[in-house]
Formats: C-alpha cells, structure tokens, sequence
C-alpha cells in the first residue's frame, strides 16, 4: 500500500447515532379533538369522562390545553384568557349559570380525570393562576362562575390543588386596586362557607399564606378594620368578622403586652405605665377581661426568679404584686373583672409549681392594695373556683376567708 493511500475498513458498515426527533405540538388539532368529544356526548360529563379516557390523546403534552377547554369552551391565546381559533362547545365552566348545582358537576368530572392522570394537577395550576392573574379580562359573571368553581373545588378536596395557586396570583396591584379581587374573594369565601365551617376556610387561608394578611384583599384606601367589618357584615360573612376582629384585638393586645414589659423592666413611674394602657386600650377598643389577664401576665413575667431559695423568690413575687397593684386596680372596675383576675391567678399558680403555694398571699396582696374586694373573694371560695387544683385552692385560702367572713359578722 502506497504512503499516500488512506487505509479503509472493508465491509465495515459505520452507524450513525439514532436521535429521537419530537413530533411538533400542535395544540389546535389536541383542542378541536377534546371539543369533539364534548359535543358528541352534549355535554354529559360522565359520557365526556368516558370518551376522554379511551380516546388515545397526548393529555402529558397538552394538559393546559385541556383545561382550558374545560373552563371556556375551546383554546384560548397563549397568555390570555380571548378565545383562540378552532371549535369551541358551550357546556364550558364559563358557559354555566353561576350556581353551585350547575358547576358542581364540573369540579366533580375535572376531579375524576385528575384521579386518572394525576400529573395533570400542574396542568390545572397554570391555568388557574393564569385565568386568575387576569380576572379583569372576564366579565363580572363569569368571576362569579370561577370564584363559585374555586370554592367547591376546595370543598371537594380536588386533588392537591395548592390554595397558594389562588390566593397568591391574584395579589396584583391593579386587580386590587380596582376592587376585583375583594369581589371575587367575597364570592369565594361565601361560596366555600355553606358547606364548611369557618375554622376550615381558615386553614385554607393560613395554608395560602394569606390568613394574617385580610386586609390585602382591599384597595389601599379601604385597609381598614372598620372597612372589613363593614363589607363582610353587609355580605352576611358575621363569623368572619369577629374572627378578624379577634385577631386584630390579638394583635394588637400582644403590641401592648411588649410595650407594658418594657416600661416595667424600665422601672417607668407607675403614672406614666397606667396613662400608657390606658391610652392603648382606649385607641384598640381591647376587651376588659383580655387587658386584665395580660396585665398579670406582664407583672409576673418581670418577676427576678433569682432567689437564693423558695422564700426569696415568694417574696420577690410578692413584692412585684405590690408594686405594681395599682396598674390592676385601674382596669378591674367590676367583681365580674376582678373575678376574672382571680381564675387567672389561680390558673398560673396551678401550671406554674413555683407559685403554687403562693396563691392564698397573692390574693391576700390583692385584696390589701383594694385590687380584689372581700365579696370576690367569697363568691370565689363558695362557687366561683375553676376546677383547676379547686381543692388545694380552696383549702389554702381558708384562713383568709374565715377572717373575712368574722371580719363581716362583726360588722
């Protein structure tokens, strides 16, 4: 062989690597087929169902497609919610009356395909958070028919839809701003509220990262709690707003709470810390027995446990009362308020086993600095205790209301 000859390999067939050419997406034909099968079966969802799961069709590459059929009747442009070209039916989610009987049967049909395909459920959240991210683009009523949708489909438990696929997208400024989003959730949480309780569309909402944050839901002029408590009371929604107004008083109580700790661990004049909450309490609108109750869990927890043995820290405790008495004295101005200051004297003392045996001086303090009256005291003893250590309580404080009550004979 010359030196200029290239060697070759005889009867050596050389293989080319195989590559796996995709099919181009043609989303128009997938749409047109699904829409076929619901006008084929009129509309019966159950027949739809059964044509849909022996039809053959690419649901893995077309699953938005789908639901958006499912919603509108037919495709819809890339990024929009305006109806594309190709057939379209009119037994979509859109089409319906907006009543539950009428759209339950959707939710239904779409949960027994999500059973069947369950990788279709992102299929559902793109569209949805899509569909909601562009609610001004519908028409009043068919809000209402996607609200209405949103709602039963968390009543049925629709399979792993996430309440952040809701919630979240519809956060948008403008939508906001122009009051969309207060109708469309208003019409959600009425929807949702006939079937569940009050406590499950909390978790929804705690779930969808949104249950500390209402007030979102407002245009910016209307973030208010008078403007909640106002529009939910005039849509019937009562529970929601003492639900909200518990939290805010919560809020707000807790606000106090860490200022009153601060001023006391300040050692603040007394004058100064009583002007203080009773300005907060005026400007919050707390409830007596809330402010009462955290009253004496901010005076006990400034309390220095850091005696040398039980008797110094009893006596520090004591004297935390003391000092700090006249505080109380301002906020229980009726036996009903000073009762409520005793169960909760009780109930520290009864999971707090350092204060235990401290409870009949703990009320003997109270009772000297004019904080407790002598006929709490007695309608505590004979039948006003919590079952909280009732008995050791009670034996305890014996000695005290024994003197009480021959002080009161004598009178």
């Amino acid at each position: 062989m010359s030196s200029k000859e290239r060697p070759t390999l005889g009867g050596t067939r050389i293989k080319t690597r195989k590559r796996n050419i995709a099919a181009p997406l043609d989303p128009a034909a997938f749409a047109d087929a699904v829409v076929q099968i619901y006008l084929d079966n009129a509309g019966d969802l159950e027949l739809v169902a059964k044509s849909i799961e022996a039809s053959g069709l690419n649901f893995s590459r077309y699953g938005d497609t789908f639901f958006e059929v499912a919603f509108t009747g037919g495709r819809t442009q890339p990024g929009t919610t305006k109806p594309d070209e190709g057939e379209r039916h009119p037994y979509s989610i859109i089409e319906s009356e907006p009543k539950r009987e009428l759209i339950l049967p959707s939710v239904i049909y779409i949960q027994k395909i999500l059973r069947r395909r369950p990788f279709l459920i992102k299929n559902l959240e793109n569209v949805m958070r899509r569909f909601l991210q562009s609610l001004e683009l519908f028409e009043e009523n068919e809000r209402k028919k996607l609200a209405i949708f949103t709602a039963l489909a968390f009543s049925q438990k629709l399979s792993g839809l996430p309440p952040e696929t809701v919630f979240q997208p519809m956060l948008k400024d403008n939508l906001v701003a122009k009051g969309i989003v207060l109708s469309f959730i208003t019409d959600f949480f009425k929807e949702y509220l006939i079937d569940n309780s009050l406590d499950d569309l909390i978790a929804i909402l705690k779930r969808g990262k949104v249950e500390e944050n209402l007030l979102d839901f407002f245009p910016s002029n209307k973030r208010s709690a008078e403007a909640f408590s106002e529009h939910f009371t005039k849509e019937g929604l009562v529970a929601l707003v003492e639900y909200n107004e518990k939290k805010v008083s919560e809020v707000k109580l807790k606000e106090m709470k860490s200022a009153l700790t601060t001023q006391i661990a300040e050692k603040s004049d007394i004058a100064e810390v009583i002007e203080s909450a009773k300005q907060k309490v005026k400007d919050a609108k707390l409830p007596d027995t809330e402010v009462v109750r955290m009253l004496w869990d901010v005076i006990m927890d400034a309390v220095q446990w850091s005696g040398k043995n039980q008797q110094q820290n009893a006596n520090f405790a004591l004297r935390q009362v003391k000092t700090w008495a006249g505080l109380l004295n301002v906020f229980c101005t009726s036996g009903k308020l000073e009762l409520e200051l005793m169960y909760k004297v009780q109930t520290q003392c009864y999971e707090d086993t350092k204060l235990m045996k401290l409870f009949p001086d703990l009320v003997r303090s109270l009772y000297d600095k004019d904080v407790l009256a002598e006929d709490t005291i007695l309608h505590w003893f004979r039948k006003g205790s919590n079952n909280k250590g009732r008995q050791t309580f009670v034996k305890a404080l014996e000695p005290l209301v024994k003197w009480l009550e021959e002080a009161e004979e004598e009178e």
